[in-house]
């Protein structure tokens, strides 16, 4: 049997994708898996975390990772569809690649023990459907799980690296709290040429332009 592992990471960032990843391996090579030493990305240092990356490709059957840029969030936005519906929208692009025929998803919706979130990304599904079972904190309790959030971690921390690097300054995590990211957006929130790495649907980049646009307003 092929058991799979999903996992997202960069949900909430302002700068940069959001990345969703899945690894599959045989239900008899997860003692395997287990030894490694896998566990909630979050729990473990950069360095530990690529590692493992290394480690964890060469383990698995097979694995798919999907960055969604800010473009595409904020499109998606525009049209209706939230954060949950996309995760599980590319979540069922990643089960269609890997066919595996059991699953464990680290489930952003709650409702029914995330059963729900479970039942959104089987209605994305046209092809063999897999036995999925959707939990909060499933990448803590589950080591395929586990394995995904690595993977993800380490491909959304590069991604930023690279963000960083290609309009030179420093972004930070990406995230809205970072003192670096808050800096970064009071100064270059309205450059073109940085929007695109701008997720401007949120919440962080609107009250900002909304403040900046008044305080115009104010001194005309």
């Amino acid at each position: 049997m092929l058991v799979c592992g999903v996992d997202e990471a960069g949900r909430g960032p302002v700068i940069g994708p959001m990345v969703m990843a899945g690894v599959a391996i045989a239900e008899e090579k997860l003692p395997e898996l287990k030894a490694l030493g896998v566990k909630d990305s979050k729990l473990l240092s950069p360095k530990r975390r690529q590692e493992l990356y290394k480690q964890i490709i060469e383990l698995v059957d097979n694995y798919s990772i999907i960055e969604i840029s800010p473009n595409e969030i904020d499109q998606r936005n525009a049209d209706g569809t939230n954060l949950n519906q996309l995760e599980a929208l590319k979540i069922a692009e990643i089960l269609t690649a890997l066919k595996p025929d059991k699953v464990y998803v680290d489930s952003p919706e709650p409702a029914n023990g995330g059963k729900k979130f479970g039942d959104m990304i089987l209605s994305h599904m046209n092809c063999k459907t897999p036995e999925i079972i959707a939990e909060h904190g499933a990448d803590m309790k589950y080591p395929t799980s586990s394995a995904a959030s690595i993977l993800a971690k380490v491909t959304r921390d590069n991604a930023v690296k690279c963000i960083s690097k290609e309009i030179g300054h420093c972004i930070g995590s990406g995230y809205p709290a970072d003192p670096k990211c808050k800096e970064f957006l009071k100064t270059h929130y309205s450059d073109d040429k940085h929007i695109n790495h701008i997720r401007t649907c949120w919440s962080t980049y609107q009250k900002l332009k909304k403040k900046k646009s008044q305080a115009n307003l104010d001194n005309w």
